[in-house]
């Protein structure tokens, strides 16, 4: 059972997702943790990701550091909740 917390800073992630990257809210409502990010949607490109990451720290008012962004956190919507989760609840 997920905390509250944890379920408030997933539904941001899924809202970073469908406002940065343009995705269709119902399309986005079915991702679970298992779900492909990086190199499965067209849309989160490398030029993508900058804003999908400044957004999220915005947001979560928490700061992402350069060394801590790698393939594995945004391999699957699972990693990048997971990752956010951390930081912003320590």
């Amino acid at each position: 059972m997920k905390s509250a917390e944890a379920v408030e800073i997933e539904d941001t992630v899924r809202a970073v997702l469908r406002d940065i990257l343009g995705l269709q809210p119902e399309r986005v409502a079915t991702f679970d943790d298992n779900t492909p990010l990086f190199g499965a949607l067209p849309e989160l490109d490398s030029m993508a990701v900058a804003g999908l990451l400044t957004e999220i720290e915005d947001r979560l008012g928490i700061i992402i550091d350069d060394d801590e962004v790698d393939g594995e956190m945004l391999e699957s919507f699972g990693n990048l909740v997971g990752f956010a989760t951390a930081k912003a609840l320590g």
